[in-house]
């Protein structure tokens, strides 16, 4: 595994260890600012990973899939990242703290409704991360190089159509409560 790839798992990493962190210290310490300060970080670690993407291909790495995951990663986090500190912040108030309500799942019209916010997530993760894997193919200017770039973009538009459909589907065929 190349030093990109081994980066993106760092990132993810700490991307979940400075959430913990922050929901640590403000749940269990009561330490509000720090808590917040920690959840602040999970931008920086995007920045630090798109940088050293850029410095790596800057320096005539050839693209690798590792490289187009990266902009997959920036963009996913980007577009996600506050709805899955929401995700976490919620469960952990009530499975860790017990002080919170209870998550809820949803059904029917709801469940579709709350997919398809989550497709509008994902369409704009793909405008970002397709934007930094069209920027990268723009600038290295090189397709014997930007070859996994290109197939990475192809298989995240067909990604994104399927989500759309599965979507839609909701809308048709809504989630049923189990019995």
């Amino acid at each position: 595994m190349n030093f990109v790839a081994w980066m993106i798992v760092a990132c993810e990493i700490a991307f979940w260890v400075v959430i913990i962190m922050g929901l640590v210290t403000r749940y269990m310490f009561k330490l509000n600012k720090l808590g917040l300060f920690f959840l602040a970080l999970t931008p920086v670690i995007d920045l630090i990973l798109l940088i050293i993407t850029g410095i790596d291909l800057y320096h005539g790495a050839t693209a690798t899939q590792a490289h187009a995951i990266a902009a997959v990663y920036i963009g996913t986090s980007i577009a996600f990242g506050k709805s899955m500190i929401h995700w976490a912040d919620e469960r952990f108030q009530y499975y860790v703290t017990k002080q919170g309500p209870k998550p809820t799942e949803r059904f029917g019209m709801e469940y579709a409704r709350h997919y398809l916010k989550g497709w509008v997530r994902h369409a704009l993760a793909y405008l970002i991360g397709a934007g930094l894997l069209a920027g990268m193919i723009y600038f290295i200017n090189d397709p014997s190089r930007t070859g996994a770039l290109s197939g990475i973009l192809r298989t995240w538009t067909i990604v994104l159509g399927v989500d759309f459909i599965i979507a839609i589907s909701n809308f048709i065929w809504p989630k049923k409560m189990k019995v």
